[in-house]
Order: structure tokens, then C-alpha cells, then sequence
């Protein structure tokens, strides 16, 4: 039987330090993602992923259990995202310049290579398109979408009112449409 978080947080704060092991375990690939998906580069989102656990750590006996585990955890990571993100810049953290497609399988005969091909040049649309838009709608559409959360723990992560993040997804998603169109046509 797999045990919850709070089983796994009690064991920790009750001097069974292997316990937390298995939080990083259950959550850095999660964590990992978010960061990836933020900062767009794979040295800095090891280094959130890695300063997100170390600070999850030292403050355990702070984390109060009035939200889930996971959603305290993602606002650890997020907040030391967008420090990152205000002490390098927007130019340094380029989506295009930095984010690799990943998921494709190698092809092995022409129609694979074709389709191949094909979802790469729309995720390259996509995450063009998704450059463009402001940043507090791309963390949601981020998170919506890649992360797949739901809107009352994007809600608890970033502190808003869950109004305000479905607001900015389907806004944020009405504008990646408008500019893959865009891109759609220019090219």
C-alpha cells in the first residue's frame, strides 16, 4: 500500500529522514517539468527542481497541510522560476532558443520520417506562438496544459483567485490560436 504525502511528511518531521526520499521520488518529475517548462533549459530546471526539494525540506514543519503537498511543492518551484526568470532576462530564456521537442519516437521508414516531421513543425508553431503571449498567461497555459492541473490548484499555486486563472487560460488560449494562425499564414 502506498502511503499519502501526510503519512510520508509525518515520518520526516518524526526524524525519518530516508522518508522525504520518496516525496522527491513521487514529485521531481512533476517539479522538473514545470521548471523545464518555464525556463526552457535543462541545466536551470535540474537546478530548481534540486533548490525546490532543499527548500521543501528545510521548511517542512512550516507546511501547514491546509493546501495538498503537491500544490505547496509547485509553488516552491514556481517561485524560484520566476526569480530566475527576473535575474536572466526574457532574451537569455528564449522559448525558441531553448526548448527541444521531445517525445518522437525515431522514425523507421519514410511515412514515419513524414509524420515526425510534421508534429515537430507544429509543436515548433506552438511554442513559438506561446512565446509570444504574456508571461502570466503562459505560466497558466503551462500549467493547464502541459502540467495538467486543474484551475483550483493553479489557483492555489500562484495565489489568485480561480476567476482570474481561467480568465487568463482561455484568454491566453484564445490568443495562442490567433497567433498560430498568424504564424499559420506567413509561413
Amino acid at each position: 500500500m502506498e502511503l499519502t504525502d501526510s503519512k510520508i511528511i509525518e515520518q520526516t518531521l518524526n526524524g525519518e529522514i530516508e522518508a522525504f526520499n520518496t516525496l522527491v521520488r513521487r514529485w521531481e518529475r512533476q517539479i522538473y517539468a514545470l521548471a523545464f517548462r518555464i525556463l526552457k533549459r535543462d541545466d536551470l530546471a535540474h537546478d530548481i527542481c534540486q533548490e525546490t526539494f532543499m527548500s521543501a525540506y528545510q521548511n517542512l514543519s512550516k507546511f501547514r497541510g491546509e493546501a495538498k503537498f503537491s500544490s505547496w511543492l509547485y509553488r516552491i518551484a514556481f517561485n524560484y522560476c520566476n526569480t530566475r526568470l527576473r535575474s536572466y532576462g526574457n532574451n537569455e530564456l528564449s522559448l525558441e532558443q531553448q526548448l527541444e521537442d521531445k517525445g518522437f519516437e525515431p522514425a523507421t521508414n519514410s511515412e514515419h520520417i513524414n509524420d515526425s516531421l510534421q508534429r515537430k513543425q507544429v509543436a515548433g508553431l506552438v511554442k513559438r506562438a506561446l512565446a509570444g503571449l504574456p508571461p502570466e498567461m503562459q505560466q497558466v497555459i503551462i500549467m493547464k496544459e502541459y502540467q495538467e492541473l486543474k484551475f483550483h490548484e493553479i489557483a492555489e499555486i500562484l495565489n489568485l483567485p480561480i476567476s482570474t486563472v481561467k480568465t487568463r487560460v482561455y484568454t491566453g488560449l484564445e490568443q495562442l490560436k490567433h497567433r498560430l494562425n498568424h504564424l499559420k499564414d506567413i509561413l
